[in-house]
């Protein structure tokens, strides 16, 4: 992605475009702010929000202060391109949602003329930012700002406030089955939770027993590497009836696991073989890859 001027915009946030954009014209009453005041049916949904959760128990929350105190900070808008009276929400849905059910006839909205691309960065950096999104929506919205719009991981850290390795840690969330995933999404599954799981050999049997077990992350962390240990003594056995390595082999296995810094094993074979690396960190799976792309 080559827009840096782009990126260190969003990446200040809401806070940012109230400050650094001038008022715009609209067709309700503006302050000096920049800040005007829209009919809540004249606000529709972005059917591009990251944001899918809305929990009941937080709307409602927010639904008591909005009736108490009204709404502290103004919901970004855009004008709609399909309604010339309509505006579509960029960031702020769940103040937009709390202040329908609160009662409000006229909720406080920022207007900025931005396109498909801006709206949807908007949308996904400032949930992050807020840290709105459940992790599988976190990972959904890194997903697609990637695909659509070129992203790299780089580029996310970067604009989002994040380490590259949270990141791709993230995006790794989509690669766990859709039963975990849902686990995730419904609460019942932390981030820690499902980043334990991503290097399980059965996530979703795993997965179960520490929803139905109420365990902790570190628990669940130790659930998986019992397992690990589990697979790697069953598969020992296995090699145990294999040919003893050469000497040659051998020392390509020392070369290659001092340079990574993690056990590497080669089964050669007369018609080709295998590699195999082992890691017991996602952090250290991370270094593995990154060294592989830049090699590449």
């Amino acid at each position: 992605m080559n827009e840096k001027n782009s990126n260190s915009r969003l990446g200040r946030g809401l806070a940012a475009l109230i400050g650094d954009t001038p008022p715009m014209d609209a067709p309700r009453h503006a302050d000096s702010s920049g800040i005007r005041r829209l009919p809540v049916e004249f606000i529709v949904a972005s059917p591009n929000n990251p944001r899918r959760h809305f929990s009941a128990e937080e709307l409602e929350d927010l639904t008591n202060s909005i009736r108490e105190k009204g709404i502290m900070q103004p919901i970004l808008v855009r004008p709609s391109k399909v309604e010339p009276d309509q505006y579509e929400l960029v960031a702020g849905e769940r103040r937009w949602r709390a202040a329908q059910r609160a009662g409000l006839h006229e909720v406080p909205v920022i207007i900025r003329e931005l396109d498909d691309r801006e709206a949807l960065e908007l949308a996904i950096i400032e949930n992050v930012q807020r840290a709105d999104l459940n992790p599988l929506e976190e990972s959904r919205g890194y997903d697609q700002l990637m695909q659509q719009f070129g992203y790299t991981q780089n580029d996310l850290a970067q604009v989002i406030g994040k380490s590259r390795s949270h990141v791709a840690n993230t995006l790794r969330l989509m690669k766990l089955p859709e039963s975990v995933q849902g686990y995730v999404a419904d609460g019942a599954l932390s981030a820690g939770h499902a980043r334990a799981l991503i290097t399980a050999k059965d996530p979703a049997a795993l997965a179960q027993r520490i929803v139905e077990g109420g365990l902790s992350v570190r628990e669940a962390e130790n659930l998986v590497q019992k397992q690990a240990r589990a697979d790697e003594e069953g598969a020992s056995s296995a090699a145990t009836k294999r040919k003893q390595k050469d000497s040659d082999t051998l020392a390509l296995e020392k070369e290659l696991s001092d340079r990574l810094g993690l056990k590497v094993s080669i089964d050669h074979k007369e018609r080709g073989g295998k590699i195999e690396i082992k890691y017991r960190t996602l952090d250290q799976l991370d270094d593995v890859c990154s060294r592989l792309q830049r090699n590449g």
